[in-house]
C-alpha cells in the first residue's frame, strides 16, 4: 500500500502584553533558523489539538499559564517550506496554526535557556530585522484581519 501525503502541524501563540507588544523567543542550538525571532510554538504532538499544543508550549518556554477558552485563532498558513533547488524531497508542506491568548498569567521566564537565549517584548510597528519571515508575514495579515494563508506552492 502507498504511503499516504504527511503534513507538519504546528501551533504559535502571539502573546500582547499592555503595551501591544508581542512576545518574541530568540533562537539558539535548535538547528532550526538559529539566532532569529519566534513566538511560542511548536509541532503538535500524537493525540494533541492545536490548541492544547498551544496551551503546551506557552507554559513550556514562557511559563504562561492560559485555558483552550481563552485562546482565539487568528490565522493559518499552510505553507510549502524547504530548499527547491536542491530536490523536491527536502520539500515540506506545513499547517501552523496561530492563536493570541485573551487571557494568561505568570511571570514571563526563559523555562528553555538551552533553546532560547531572550525573551524580549516587540511594538508590531518595530519588529527585529531577524524574525522568522513567515512569522513577521503573518503578523502582518493579523493586523488586516486576513485569517488563511498560502505560500510557497506554485500557481
Amino acid at each position: 500500500m502507498k504511503e499516504r501525503f504527511k503534513i507538519t502541524p504546528a501551533s504559535y501563540v502571539f502573546l500582547f502584553n499592555d503595551k501591544n507588544e508581542v512576545l518574541l523567543s530568540l533562537r539558539q542550538n535548535s538547528g532550526y533558523r538559529d539566532g532569529e525571532y519566534q513566538v511560542p510554538a511548536g509541532h503538535v504532538e500524537d493525540h494533541e489539538s492545536f490548541a492544547q499544543c498551544a496551551v503546551r508550549e506557552l507554559q513550556e518556554e514562557a511559563n504562561v499559564e492560559t485555558k483552550i477558552e481563552d485562546l482565539k485563532l487568528v490565522h493559518v498558513l499552510h505553507r510549502l517550506e524547504g530548499d527547491k533547488e536542491e530536490s523536491d524531497k527536502k520539500m515540506r508542506q506545513r499547517l501552523d496554526v496561530f492563536f493570541t491568548a485573551q487571557n494568561w498569567s505568570g511571570e514571563i521566564n526563559n523555562n528553555e535557556p538551552h533553546k532560547c537565549v531572550e525573551l524580549r517584548w516587540f511594538p508590531l510597528d518595530n519588529l527585529p530585522d531577524n524574525i522568522f519571515p513567515y512569522v513577521r508575514f503573518v503578523l502582518e495579515q493579523y493586523q488586516k484581519g486576513i485569517m488563511f494563508s498560502e505560500t510557497g506552492f506554485q500557481n
